[in-house]
């Protein structure tokens, strides 16, 4: 879709922090996509949490919140801007579209 768009990217970058998902060296805008079970989407049906093991699964969930919000940070820090594609996001392709054209623009 990005391509299609006119979009050039590079795939996770290892060179930046947190490997961002898909990073955009001309608008120096990365993209990370996001599960909304592993990074606890507000207010989403899928980032619930397990009732199983609940304690495991509050601090597991938790601490990848904490990397998250580090990683961005470390990004915003290196001049990146930072954008964020939930999982539940990408099910409808026109409204995804429309959501990478408001984020980029």
């Amino acid at each position: 879709m990005l391509h299609q768009l006119g979009f050039r990217f590079r795939l996770h970058r290892s060179d930046l922090p947190g490997k961002p998902d898909i990073t955009l060296p001309k608008y120096r805008t990365v993209i990370f996509v996001h599960g909304c079970f592993w990074h606890r989407h507000p207010r989403c049906r899928l980032a619930y949490t397990p009732r199983s093991n609940e304690a495991f699964w509050s601090e597991k969930l938790a601490s990848n919140e904490k990397r998250d919000k580090r990683n961005q940070r470390a990004l915003r820090k290196l001049g990146w801007s930072v954008r964020i594609i939930w999982e539940c996001q990408t099910k409808d392709w026109n409204r995804l579209q429309k959501l990478i054209l408001t984020k980029l623009s």
